[in-house]
C-alpha cells in the first residue's frame, strides 16, 4: 500500500533532499531580474529569469548589506546561491548570498547608478556651484592626517600663499565607515565656519581605495556644504562622485591646493607692474593738468580787467589824438573850456568846505558853553540820590542819612546828608 504524504511532510522532505545535493549549496545563476522588490525589514525580494524559465530568490538583509549597487529590474547579474524550498509553500527558490552585474564590475555599476541618481537629482547642476575665494584666508583640509596627500597640500599652501591659516579636520578616507567619517569631516568645518574654502581629498590608489568618495554620504555632504569645496582626490585620471557635485574638482591633493590660492610671487609681480602702470597715468595725468593750468593762465592774462583797461586806454588815446588831429581849434578850446571848468570847481570846493569849517566851529563853541560839564569846570557840582538817581534841586526832599552820589568836574564822590539847612 502507498504512503500517503501530509503537505507538511512532503515539503519538508523536498527540502532535505534539495538541501543534501552537495551541488546547490554553491551555484552560479546567471539571469534577468524581475518583480524586484526590497522589503522593509531589509531583505530583497526578486525573480531570475532566462529566455524560457524563470525561479524565485531572496536575498537576507545579513547579504544585502554588502551589496555596492542598487538591484533594479532589468538588471543582468550572476548570484551565487544556493538551492532550498520554503516548505510553507513547497516554493523552491535561491537564496542568494552574493550578486555580481553581468558584464560589468560591482563598483563601476555602482558608480553609474548613484551618478545617474544623483544627477537625476539636479547635485551636479552648475547652478548650486559656489566660487571659489581668489585669496582665501582660512583653509580647511578634509583628509587623513598621516597621508603624504596632507603634507604636500600644506607644503603648497605655505609655499603660495603663507598668509592662509590652514585647520586639518581629519578624517579616515579608506575603509569600512570612511564615508561617513569623511562626512562627519566636512559638516563640523560647516558648524565651526571659519573657513573660507575646504580642500576634500586623498593620495591616489585602486578603484577600492578610493570608494568612500563614491559614496552618497560623501556626495550629500559636499553638496549640503555652505563652503565651497575643492575636491582633491587621486590622481587625475581618477574620477569620483565627490568630483561632480564639489564646486571646483582638482587632479589631485597637490593641484587643490594650487587652485585654492594665488602664487605669492605672481601676486607681487602684478603688484609691481600695477604700480608702474599707476605711476605712469599719475605722471599722463600730472602733464595734461600741467598743460591746461598754463592755457589757462595764458587765457586769463589775456582777459584780465587791467589788460582791458589798458588797452581802452591806448584806444582813447589814438581816438584824442585822431580828433586833435582832425579837429584842432574845437579841441584846444574844449580843453581850455574843461581847465576854467577844473578851475572853478576846485574853487567852488574849497568855498564850501572853509563855510562848512565855520559852522562846525560855531557848533562847538555853542555846546561847550551850554555843557553841564563847563558848568562843573566853574566849580559847580551836581547832587543826585544815587548814581542813576535824579539830580537834588531842593533841600527840603532830602532826609538825614540819604546817600547821595556828588559828580565834579573831575571824578565823583558819594556821601550821606547828615543836616538839611533850609532856604530862609
Amino acid at each position: 500500500m502507498s504512503t500517503v504524504y501530509s503537505v507538511t511532510r512532503l515539503n519538508n522532505e523536498i527540502k532535505e533532499l534539495l538541501d543534501a545535493v552537495p551541488g546547490y549549496r554553491s551555484l552560479l545563476v546567471q539571469g534577468e531580474i524581475s518583480n524586484y522588490k526590497a522589503h522593509s525589514s531589509g531583505h530583497h525580494y526578486m525573480t531570475l529569469k532566462d529566455e524560457n524559465a524563470a525561479i524565485n530568490a531572496v536575498m537576507f538583509r545579513s547579504d544585502a548589506m554588502r551589496l555596492k549597487f542598487r538591484l533594479e529590474n532589468g538588471l543582468q547579474v550572476i548570484v551565487r546561491a544556493r538551492v532550498s524550498s520554503f516548505p510553507r509553500t513547497g516554493q523552491v527558490q535561491l537564496y542568494i548570498s552574493e550578486v555580481i552585474p553581468a558584464g560589468a564590475g560591482a563598483l563601476s555599476l555602482a558608480f553609474e547608478q548613484l551618478k545617474n541618481r544623483l544627477q537625476a537629482e539636479g547635485l551636479f547642476d552648475p547652478a548650486h556651484k559656489k566660487p571659489i575665494p581668489s585669496c582665501p584666508q582660512r583653509i580647511a583640509l578634509v583628509t587623513s592626517p598621516t597621508g603624504a596627500a596632507v603634507r604636500d597640500m600644506i607644503r603648497i599652501l605655505g609655499r603660495r600663499w603663507p598668509l592662509a591659516k590652514v585647520t586639518l579636520y581629519p578624517a579616515q578616507v579608506q575603509g569600512q565607515g570612511a564615508a561617513e567619517s569623511i562626512a562627519r569631516a566636512l559638516a563640523l568645518a560647516n558648524a565651526v565656519g571659519e573657513a573660507d574654502v575646504i580642500l576634500c581629498g586623498r593620495g591616489g590608489g585602486s578603484m577600492e581605495d578610493l570608494w568612500a568618495f563614491n559614496e552618497e554620504a560623501v556626495a550629500r555632504a559636499i553638496h549640503d556644504s555652505a563652503i565651497p569645496v575643492i575636491s582633491a582626490v587621486g590622481h587625475e585620471p581618477d574620477v569620483t562622485i565627490a568630483d561632480f557635485v564639489a564646486d571646483l574638482r582638482a587632479p589631485t591633493p597637490s593641484g587643490a591646493a594650487e587652485l585654492a590660492v594665488p602664487d605669492r610671487a605672481d601676486c607681487r609681480a602684478a603688484v609691481r607692474a600695477l604700480d608702474a602702470r599707476l605711476h605712469t597715468a599719475a605722471q599722463g595725468q600730472l602733464a595734461d593738468r600741467r598743460q591746461r593750468l598754463g592755457a589757462l593762465c595764458e587765457r586769463l592774462e589775456v582777459r584780465t580787467p587791467a589788460h582791458y583797461i589798458a588797452d581802452k586806454r591806448i584806444q582813447l588815446d589814438r581816438m584824442t589824438d585822431r580828433l586833435c588831429t582832425a579837429f584842432p581849434a574845437r579841441v584846444g578850446r574844449a580843453r581850455q573850456r574843461l581847465d576854467v571848468l577844473r578851475q572853478r570847481l576846485a574853487a567852488a570846493g574849497e568855498s564850501g568846505v572853509h563855510r562848512r569849517r565855520l559852522r562846525f566851529a560855531q557848533a562847538v563853541a555853542t555846546l561847550d558853553a551850554v555843557s553841564p560839564l563847563a558848568v562843573l569846570a566853574r566849580g559847580y557840582a551836581v547832587a543826585a540820590k544815587g548814581k542813576r538817581g535824579a539830580a537834588v534841586t531842593d533841600a527840603a526832599s532830602l532826609a538825614p542819612g540819604d546817600a547821595l552820589h556828588i559828580r565834579f568836574a573831575k571824578g565823583a564822590a558819594n556821601c550821606r546828608v547828615t543836616d538839611i539847612e533850609e532856604e530862609a
